[in-house]
């Protein structure tokens, strides 16, 4: 389909000899908003990574925009069009806030500029008034705001952020919230990862739990937050 923008199938992925991803299928269409739910250690990031190409799985295939890229580099796989903001965020330390975010503009697959730098920083006004910082002097909130922010300039067609809020402050963690937001009504695919199911489940279209490396449930926002018993077995909410 010329609109699944992330397919994988049957997904094995293993650390060593552990069996990390259990025959995983999971996909992604073109505006389309995922929730990717699990206790810790249950595969959410290794899925992420099996799919970014940062861990190569052992049997199954991921295709990206249709193209076979199983195995492929992170480099490839995001020039078609896929931005990973990763757990620990990974912004450059040495480099000041514009330098990171104006290293990482382009177009998009489709040619799209949408997301400039000016816009950029409209969506995130704290980072205007920390433009010559270096990141390294930026908070936690703010280097989340970046990363995201850096990753928006790629123009990209799917955006992954691996533990969205974890260790922010609320005030921060609401404004990552609505940046997820503005980041679904334009029309960006996005799959997020937070252990906050309730704000996860108001800005997703679906919703897929994790035990053990397996798909336990996938469903829509509705769906999910209709059976509590679900929720307490899975989330421990």
């Amino acid at each position: 389909m010329a609109d699944m923008l992330i397919n994988a199938k049957t997904l094995h992925t293993y650390y060593g000899a552990s069996h990390i991803l259990r025959g995983i299928d999971f996909s992604v269409a073109r505006g389309e908003s995922i929730g990717l739910m699990g206790r810790n250690g249950m595969g959410k990031s290794t899925l992420l990574k099996s799919i970014m190409g940062l861990v190569k799985p052992r049997s199954g295939t991921v295709e990206i925009a249709g193209k076979p890229m199983t195995g492929r580099a992170p480099y490839e796989i995001a020039t078609l069009g896929v931005a990973y903001v990763p757990e620990g965020r990974g912004i450059f330390g040495n480099l000041s806030v514009v330098e990171n975010l104006k290293m990482a503009a382009r177009a998009g697959t489709r040619g799209q500029r949408d997301w400039t730098y000016e816009r950029v920083l409209e969506t995130f006004p704290r980072l205007t008034e920390r433009l010559g910082h270096g990141g390294q002097q930026l908070s936690g909130g703010e280097q989340q705001m970046l990363t995201i922010g850096r990753a928006l300039m790629t123009n990209p067609d799917v955006l992954i952020l691996d533990e969205a809020t974890e260790g922010l402050a609320p005030l921060i963690a609401r404004e990552i919230w609505r940046i997820c937001g503005v980041i679904r009504e334009s029309g960006i695919s996005s799959v997020i990862v937070d252990k906050n199911w309730k704000h996860v489940t108001q800005i997703t279209d679906r919703n897929v739990i994790l035990v053990k490396g397996e798909v336990v449930f996938e469903g829509s926002s509705a769906q999910l937050t209709s059976q509590p018993q679900l929720l307490e077995q899975y989330l421990g909410v």
